[in-house]
Parts: structure tokens; sequence; C-alpha cells
């Protein structure tokens, strides 16, 4: 029976309407009719995963929605949360040939997902009997696990996740904006992978339920899925107490406990220059928090959000002060009461009088830390100085011959269809390993 996992009633996040409303069949068929199913296909190119955009499209304008959908998860595990996730602007939807002639590209993000809405999951791809299933450990249940299970499922493996968390999907679930995709349906990819039969242990933490050496003892292999870390801080005086929370972490809130309110909250402050923080800065506004600064350590055109995220925020009200840092949390009591900034190096004077914006909440959203330390605990892994797994981008494969990864652990924070291709690669390797008798213990 397949494993189902329900959320609480009375989320902030169940608030937001879709940022990209789905298509009706008729708009689907229509849209679709619009690809020039170019031969070699800048929109195939510009897919991480390589799905085959105007085949699939193709199948939506002569009504096959199930053989869309299979041609998308043949490719692509994750094919449903990527259709809502994926920054289609700067990826596939980015490369379209008819910006050439100054016309709207194929809208293939929304038709994506309406082939996976109505066409099926992946038990419609073959399984294939493994000549000698190996059971494989993974640490995380976000999206390259998840990619890298259910592709190892399918090759007739017998995979187990182990979750540190209650609810599985990593950042999908916790951490993607509501308006792009809700925790809800974010789970429901989830319990389509675990139907593959993909086992999950939730509520596990390596390095604390179970030891690195432990994992490898149960596991033929082993893939390291465990994303990022906690946010980071700006270690600056005040900063400890309430008021002040991890980006991530506020967005998880909203997305999973109903207990969380924003009562009382007129004014609000977002520290960082990323998607992360434009994310955050747009719910805010969108749960209607009056107002809503995002402060940046230096110029609008050096942020790191993609442009069109960025310009939907300053269009919704959120008030840009660049070349900024906070140099101090201010209290009264406890209670949060503002921020003191200074200039940045280089940078110009604010408009904030005296240095100082009173706010009611801040929020950090500067990077996540690696987590370097579980990596390192499983012989023969090494990180680099950035704190990234250190791996052949191709398969995945770690100074340890049985032990892989992919993701943020991997890439140091990419997109969801990143660790779908990287999950997919590191068990096709994985298959390879376990078929060829390679090494055990």
């Amino acid at each position: 029976m397949t494993e189902r996992f329900d959320l609480p009633a009375g989320r902030l996040e169940t608030r937001f309407s879709d940022k990209a409303p789905a298509l009706s069949e008729s708009e689907a068929r229509r849209e679709a009719a619009r690809c020039l199913y170019c031969f070699d296909a800048p929109c195939i190119r510009s897919c991480p995963t390589s799905i085959d955009i105007p085949t699939f499209i193709r199948k939506i304008a002569t009504g096959n929605l199930r053989g869309s959908a299979r041609t998308i998860l043949s490719a692509n595990l994750l094919g449903a949360s990527c259709a809502r996730v994926c920054p289609v602007e700067v990826l596939c939807e980015g490369s379209c040939v008819y910006h050439d002639d100054g016309q709207p590209p194929i809208a293939i993000g929304r038709l994506q997902r309406h082939a996976m809405d109505h066409g099926g999951g992946p038990e419609l791809l073959p399984r294939l009997n493994a000549a000698r299933p190996g059971s494989i450990g993974l640490v995380g249940g976000g999206p390259a696990s998840l990619a890298c299970a259910g592709q190892l499922a399918l090759l007739g493996h017998r995979p187990v996740i182990y979750e540190k968390r209650a609810l599985p999907g990593g950042l999908n679930t916790t951490g993607v904006a509501p308006y792009k995709l809700p925790a809800e349906d974010a789970l429901e990819e989830v319990e389509s992978i675990l139907a593959l039969g993909v086992d999950l242990e939730t509520g596990v933490e390596i390095g604390r339920d179970l030891t690195a050496e432990e994992v490898l003892a149960r596991h033929d292999a082993v893939f390291l899925g465990p994303g990022l870390g906690p946010d980071s801080r700006l270690r600056v005086p005040g900063e400890e107490g309430p008021g002040v929370l991890g980006a991530v972490e506020w967005i998880e809130r909203i997305k999973n406990d109903a207990s969380y309110s924003l009562e009382g909250i007129t004014q609000a402050v977002v520290v960082g220059g990323g998607n992360t923080a434009i994310d955050a800065a747009r719910e805010l506004r969108g749960l209607g928090v009056e107002t809503v600064y995002l402060l940046y350590r230096r110029s609008a055109a050096e942020m790191g959000a993609y442009r069109h995220e960025s310009d939907e925020a300053l269009r919704g009200g959120v008030v840009l002060v660049e070349d900024v840092v906070v140099t101090e949390v201010l209290r009264e009591g406890d209670a949060l009461s503002g921020v003191r900034l200074a200039e940045a190096q280089g940078g110009r004077a604010t408009d904030v009088e005296h240095g100082v914006l009173p706010t009611d909440l801040v929020l950090l959203a500067i990077g996540q830390s690696k987590l370097v330390e579980l990596a390192r605990s499983f012989p023969g892994v090494e990180v680099d100085d950035r704190g990234r797994i250190v791996a052949d981008p191709a398969t995945g494969r770690t100074g340890n011959p049985r032990v892989f990864t992919g993701g943020d652990a991997l890439n140091g924070g990419k997109e969801v269809v990143n660790a779908a291709h990287d999950g997919q690669a590191a068990a096709r390797a994985i298959d390879e390993l376990i078929r060829d008798g390679g090494p055990r213990g």
C-alpha cells in the first residue's frame, strides 16, 4: 500500500494561488500546436535532464497525455515538480526559437505540468529485473535521493531512504515558494516514487541514530543526498533571540506548520540577494505584511537572484535597499525592534534615517551551511574548500567506491532539475557497480 503523508489544515502557504495556473485541455492543445518540433531543439540542450521536449509537446497536441508523461519521466522522474519549480525562463523556454522572431516562447513548463497532472506517474515506466538485486541506502529524502531511489527501483534494486525529518521531499516539501509548488503536491510526487518499491525511514539521522559505518554495513552502496545545512548567520550583536530566523527555516514554517502566524508583523526585513531572499520577500508581501525591505550588500545588478524573479518582487511592493550591511540587530529587552545599517564597502549612503530600520521580523537569506561532518564520516569521502563533496560529476562516485552523491551536497546549491539529473546518473553507476559484483565491505 502506498504511504500517504498528511499536512495540517490552516497552513499559511494555502493562502497562495498558483504563479502559473494549470492549463485547460483546450489551452494545452492550442499551445502545443505552436511547437515547431525543431531539429536539434535548443530547448532539449537547455534542460539538465535532456527531456525530449518537442516529442512530449507533440503528444499533447495529439491527445496522447499518457505517452507525453512517459516521455518526460523517461528522462526525469521528478518531472511533476520540475514542471512547477524549474526556472524555465532561463532554461528551456529561455532558449526557444520563438525568441528570435520576437514572439512569446512555448509555455514548456505549463505544458509539462499538464502532461504530468493528467498523463500518469512513474508507474508508466518499464521495470528491469536486476541479475543481482542490490541493497542501497540513501541519506536524505530530497530530490536527488528520490530520483536516485526511483531509478534504482526501476532497475530492480532495493533502495531505502533515511530522512531525518518527519516528512520527505527535501526543499520541495519544506523550502520551495508555495506559489510555485505547495507541500502537498510535493508529497504526492514522493508517494509516486515510493510506490515503485522504495522504502522510507523517517526520523532517522545519520550520525545520531545510525553511524556511517552501520549504513555501509547494511548496504551494497550508499548515496549521499543530504542537501544543505542550516541557514547561515550574520554574526552581529543582537542576532540571537526572537524575531530573527533563517529564510529557509521560515519558509518551512509557513509551508508545514499550521501553528505559525504572522500576527503583529507589519514590517519585515529580508537580508540577501539570491533566489531564496526574493522568494521570502514575495511571500511576506503575499501574506499581507505591509512593508518588506530587501537589504543587499551590493547593487541590484549584482544580485544572484534570477532577474525575472527580482523584477516580480519589486513590482509586488518589495523595497530594495542596495549597498548596505546589517551591523547590529536592535532589541528592547528580548523583543526585536530594528536593525542598524552601514554602507557596504564601496557602497553609497542609505536613505534610512540614522542608519536604523525598524522591523518586526528579520529573515536571513545569506546562504546555507554545508554538511561537511556528515560527508566526512563516510570513509574515503572528501569535501572541497567550499564544503562540497568531491565526486565524479558524471557518476557521483566519491573517493569511496561504494559511496555516491548528488544534488546540493555535490553542486553547492542548484535547481531541482540538477538534483534529478545527479540522482539518476548515480543510480545508473550504482546499478553497474552491483551488476559487476563491485566492492562490498
